[in-house]
């Protein structure tokens, strides 16, 4: 099951290719990148999103940055090249996969110190396109090791947009789904439509009408109703920044639909790979949480829905604690509690 959308590309002309995940579903737009500067402006403004797609835009977006710099030397080059990864890193500061795409190129460079400074320009473009083709090679991997865990049948629910739109091609929660449908498994999902800004409605419903896998598109708020009527089966959502104790970031509302699933009995998944896990915290408590612009809120599609002046908060992302997930599913296998253990072990860790 192939994509027919393109979500981030390397052109042959040396840009930037993205779909502008901000005009779906009613629009299928292609914007190009032309400079470092309108990558970390799309990623800032969510025109590409999900933590596997812009942990290989940025890694482009800085490939593309290093054609510009004008050096006499390594030690030059690599102060600008840095500068030109930090404005990347600061657009959003959740997705751990970012900082990681940044630091693959800035670890390459280093290591490629004696070559000659075009030589080191040529081999970040190589390296930012094979992590596209290595992220959909991932991404397959981690929806077998997943789909084994769906019952035949099952209805999924998931929250916000974990498909080939949130990566480099196939998914992460929906790559899980994908995989299952393709085994022959008869899978329905539920697709949460995810406020404010709707990715779930947006994107998800779009990419699994078009894969052909039934879905039908719910409110946040009916997500409890449905588990309780025994019309739920499992709940796979994506991430995009997991400690080590296995406390995971994801889209605002997956505490919620973890806590509803757990009351429940429903088997709660997390799908991310090996770059979303962040060994350095201890726990969740030490992810930052990104808050966005108020009139996410109080806008739908343009349109004023709050009354003028009212105050907001638009925390982009919440914390669902370890104990609530039954398993992260990876490209490298499945790992379960105890995740301070299991989650080195997966990632290599020493």
């Amino acid at each position: 099951m192939a994509e027919d959308f393109v979500t981030v590309a390397w052109t042959p002309s040396g840009s930037v290719r993205l779909i502008d995940q901000t005009r779906l579903p009613t629009e299928e737009v292609y914007i190009e990148c032309r400079t470092i500067e309108e990558v970390a402006d799309a990623i800032r403004t969510m025109r590409v999103r999900g933590a596997p797609a812009i942990g290989v835009t940025a890694a482009m977006g800085l490939a593309l940055g290093a054609q510009t710099i004008q050096a006499e030397n390594f030690k030059e080059f690599f102060a600008a090249l840095e500068a030109m990864g930090s404005l990347l890193m600061r657009t959003r500061p959740t997705a751990v996969n970012l900082a990681w795409g940044v630091r693959r190129l800035l670890n390459l460079a280093r290591k490629s110190r004696d070559l000659p400074l075009p030589e080191i320009k040529a081999a970040l473009v190589a390296e930012a396109r094979a992590m596209q083709e290595e992220d959909i090679r991932i991404n397959r991997a981690m929806g077998q090791h997943g789909q084994s865990l769906l019952p035949d049948p099952a209805r999924v629910l998931t929250h916000c947009n974990a498909g080939g739109l949130a990566t480099a091609g196939y998914g992460t929660a929906v790559g899980v789904i994908r995989a299952a449908t393709e085994a022959g498994k008869r899978i329905m999902v539920w697709v949460d439509e995810t406020r404010p800004l709707l990715q779930g409605a947006r994107l998800t419903a779009w990419e699994l009408q078009r894969a052909g896998i039934p879905a039908t598109l719910i409110t946040d708020n009916m997500a409890g109703h449905f588990m309780a009527r025994g019309q739920v089966d499992v709940v796979v959502v994506g991430a995009d920044r997991i400690a080590r104790n296995g406390d995971v970031a994801n889209k605002i509302g997956t505490y919620s639909v973890a806590l509803l699933a757990r009351a429940h009995g429903i088997p709660f998944y997390v799908a991310a790979p090996i770059s979303t896990l962040d060994l350095s915290l201890t726990d969740g408590s030490q992810i930052p949480i990104e808050e966005r612009a108020p009139d996410e809120v109080t806008h739908v599609g343009g349109r004023r829905v709050a009354p003028a002046g009212i105050r907001v908060a638009n925390p982009a992302f919440d914390v669902t604690p370890a104990s609530f997930v039954d398993a992260i599913i990876t490209e490298r296998g499945v790992a379960r509690a105890p995740y301070d253990v299991s989650l080195p072990r997966l990632a290599g860790e020493a």
